[in-house]
């Protein structure tokens, strides 16, 4: 198979296209690189700069490299500006899903993953949540996700796509260091850079049922992601049993 990665300069998305192509998939990024790093990307990934917002974009992608499989992780995804933006995420995170599954349809594809996220369920008041808990997105970003997964699995329903729909939280790590996270807005980094620039990070929320009232996160490495993403076969250079 020939696998399309929307996003795949990305942080997470650079990690999948490695898994995958280690895996011994061929493999072909899409990326806008508004935050997208070429480097990242393995020697033989082919990258195609642009949008998924881009119809005549994706039909030539589709088409010059034979692509039978889709990895959507192109997205905006930082919640504060999602408030301030809604405009700007309906239109990338929703409208681009539409244009790209029509493409997907036109060009006869039958595999689609979507990356989602843990934000479609809100703040439930549940101490473990599992899929079957009510999703109640509290903000733009959130609703985008869940309205994503909607569309994927009415349009693979309706013409024949295998799709799946992979919800997480809290990502951190690196299997590389030039494939590490370079932006500041998310925990991590943003500890880190405060430290290097001689600051004390910065820690929100005083109120939770902890010791010292502050958040406890729980945290998925990123090599385990993208294995989520793309399960390698067992005995490939990941180490990794593939998953079930």
């Amino acid at each position: 198979m020939t696998w399309l990665i929307t996003g795949g300069a990305g942080y997470i998305g650079a990690h999948v296209a490695r898994a995958m192509t280690e895996a011994g998939e061929r493999v072909v990024v899409l990326d806008d690189l508004s935050s997208g790093v070429p480097a990242r990307l393995p020697e033989s990934t082919a990258l195609v700069r642009g949008s998924v917002l881009d119809r005549e974009l994706l039909d030539r992608a589709f088409a010059e490299h034979a692509v039978t499989g889709v990895v959507h992780l192109a997205a905006k995804k930082q919640v504060g500006e999602s408030v301030e933006k809604p405009l700007l995420y309906y239109r990338e995170n929703v409208h681009g899903l539409t244009v790209l599954l029509e493409a997907v349809v036109a060009a006869g594809i039958r595999s689609f993953v979507f990356s989602s996220s843990a934000a479609v369920y809100g703040m439930p008041d549940v101490d473990l949540v599992t899929e079957e808990t009510p999703c109640r997105p509290i903000n733009p970003y959130g609703e985008t996700k869940l309205a994503g997964e909607w569309l994927v699995r009415a349009t693979g329903a309706a013409h024949g796509i295998s799709t799946a729909c992979l919800r997480y939280f809290n990502v951190a790590g690196a299997a590389r260091p030039e494939l590490a996270d370079t932006g500041v807005f998310n925990i991590i980094p943003m500890m880190f850079d405060r430290v290097t620039r001689g600051e004390r990070p910065r820690i929100f929320g005083d109120d939770y049922a902890t010791p010292d009232g502050t958040c406890v996160r729980d945290y998925i490495h990123i090599e385990d992601l993208a294995t989520a993403h793309w399960p390698p076969p067992a005995g490939s250079p990941s180490g990794r049993a593939p998953a079930t």
